[in-house]
Formats: C-alpha cells, structure tokens, sequence
C-alpha cells in the first residue's frame, strides 16, 4: 500500500489512510506525508471503528473505499450493514490461503464489494474457490509494483563483514519471516544437499527474517543435524534488507505458498538471480530457463539442483538478471500499479 499511494497522488487521487494510531504504518504514512486517521481502538475490528468509519465516510466522501487487509473488510462490512455507507468498495487479496469461515466467506462475498483486486492470477484462481461464481466477474488481477523511492540503499555495510563470511564463499540470500507458508526447512535440506551430497563447500546461506518460536527451532534443529553451521547465517530481522540483495550471488525462496511476493521483485530490481519454488503466483514472474530457476514445492533435492546450476555458471546468471530487470520495469514498478489501480477505481459501477 505505501509502495502504491505516492503514485497514486502523483495521477490525482487524494488518499486518506485508516489505521491504528502509533503503528508502523502510521509512521510510513507520517514519513511519506499521507493523511492518516487514527482508529477509536488499539485493534481496527472493533465496534466504535464501525461507528467511526462512518463519521469518516460522511465527512471526507470519499469516492472509494480501498480495503487492503481482512480486517479492514470486516469493519467496512459491518459499519456499512449498520449504516449503509453508500460508498464503492474494492478490497485487494495478496495470499493465498483458506478463509473457510462462515463470517470469512461471508465477507468476501459481500454485496457491495464492488471489486476484489488479486495480486496474481494463481491469487485469483485460489480465491475464486471461495467467492461464489456469481461474484467471479469482481475478480480482476493487478500486479503489485515497487516505488523506487524506498529502494534508496539506507544501510551500506559490507554483508561478509557483518555476519562474518568468508571471501571465498558464494552466498546464497533468503529473505523471509519464520512462518509456515515460506517452507525454511526445504531451504535447510537443500544446503545440505549441496555441502553434505554433493560436496560443495564454497557456498553460505545467509536467512534473513523475524524468528518465531516453532519454526525457528526447527530450522535450528536441522542446521545441528546435518553439521551446517559454518555454512548457515540465521540473521534475524534486520532494518531494510533489501539493500543486502545485490550482495547475494543467488537470491533463492523455498515458500510452499505466496501470492507474489515483492522480494521477487526487489531481487529483479537489485540484479540478483533468482531460484525458487513454484509456489502460488511466482511463475508470473519467473519463466523456468529464461529469468530463473523454478523447483517443485518441498523438493529439497532440485531446490538444491537449480542452485548448484545456476551457481556454477556465470553466463546465464548474467541472462537472467538482464531479462529480470527488464521485467521489472516493464510489469512490477508502483508506476505501473497505480495505473492499473486508477482504472479500477474509475470503471466501478
């Protein structure tokens, strides 16, 4: 959303931000000088924020309302059952996932949800199994864009320098949350496919990406069992990573399911290469053989394969950045998001 709004503004659309007071996102919005409104309540899905949409919506008229979370539809839906706002919704589903509740499915197939925004055509096809077919003329596909202004390199450090690398090692960068849906383990097995089967020892995993208590156990746990830890940097979260992409030899994801992730996008941007999984909509962006290497879903051996391959030759390397950076600024910029966007927004009925 923040990638998006800036371009927004640029093509006229005054923007208007709803959300908690004191949050991450109220600091993005202050920064970048977009108009926000507190919420009554620490949490947005709470009944004063019904009756506060409202009062939002009847002094500001806005002429749409752009749902971009769960519970950002919930509110609109009940606040707009309670009141009947009479304003054009349109909400933008970014995963994939199963929303099988009663109030999930309800919501999703709310009347007046005018428009339902996918961030790639396997998001749309995952979701359509949710929406009811007389809802599926809603579903349309805009790409996600990258604003170039936030790409700006904040952090300067030297990687190898930072998580103590050695020179002669090519390294492998992921980044990601310990969560389930991002498949770290794979990751792992994969690295020990490369040091412990097939001998490669000149390689070093460095995972950036907030821990959690379960999967970051597991990872640990892994990293003990097959004796990779000269050959596995846990980094935690850290402060604007992506300016440790262009550092990377091989930018490489494991998710066994993703919408279409915008660190696909940043390594395009950063002229890394790029391995991953086929999970969810990342074959929109990545053609196998042509701008990167795509593995099975929680195929640790090919995972594995595609690194070794691509590692191991420079020349396609250097073809798949080219052609990467060349899609990227002719599908994933916010410029072109927000386009996309501002014709949605003007051909709701």
């Amino acid at each position: 959303m923040m990638d998006l709004i800036p371009d927004l503004n640029k093509l006229g659309v005054k923007n208007y931000v709803f959300g908690i007071g004191n949050s991450p996102l109220h600091k993005e919005c202050e920064n970048n000088e977009v108009s926000f409104i507190s919420a009554k309540k620490s949490k947005l899905n709470k009944f004063q924020n019904y009756i506060y949409l409202k009062t939002i919506v009847r002094e500001i008229k806005p002429n749409v309302i752009h749902l971009h979370t769960s519970d950002s539809l919930t509110v609109y839906t009940i606040s707009d059952i309670l009141f009947r706002l009479k304003t054009k919704a349109i909400f933008s589903k970014k995963g994939i996932g199963n929303s099988s509740s009663l109030l999930s499915k309800f919501k999703y197939n709310y009347k007046n949800i005018n428009k339902i925004i996918c961030v790639s055509n396997a998001v749309k096809k995952s979701f359509s199994e949710i929406v009811n077919a007389k809802n599926h003329d809603k579903l349309i596909v805009v790409y996600d864009g990258i604003n170039l202004d936030r790409t700006n390199i904040k952090r300067d450090e030297d990687i190898r320098t930072l998580f103590n690398v050695s020179e002669n090692k090519l390294i492998i960068g992921n980044i990601a949350n310990h969560v389930k849906a991002k498949d770290l383990p794979t990751l792992i097995k994969a690295v020990n496919y490369l040091v412990n089967e097939e001998n490669i020892k000149n390689v070093h995993l460095i995972q950036i990406g907030e821990f959690s208590i379960k999967i970051t156990t597991e990872i640990e746990k892994l990293i003990t069992e097959y004796n990779l830890q000269n050959f596995v940097t846990l980094a935690g979260f850290q402060y604007h990573a992506l300016d440790f992409l262009s550092q990377f030899d091989l930018f490489v994801m494991s998710s066994e399911r993703e919408g279409l992730p915008l660190t696909i996008y940043e390594a395009f941007l950063k002229k890394t290469p790029v391995v991953s999984t086929k999970a969810g909509g990342i074959p929109e962006a990545i053609t196998h053989g042509i701008n990167g290497y795509l593995s099975e879903v929680g195929d640790p051996k090919e995972l594995g394969e595609n690194i070794q391959m691509l590692l191991g030759d420079t020349k396609k390397r250097e073809e798949f950045i080219k052609r990467s950076y060349d899609i990227f600024f002719d599908k994933f910029t916010s410029k072109i998001n927000a386009k996309n966007t501002l014709e949605v927004y003007q051909n709701i009925k």
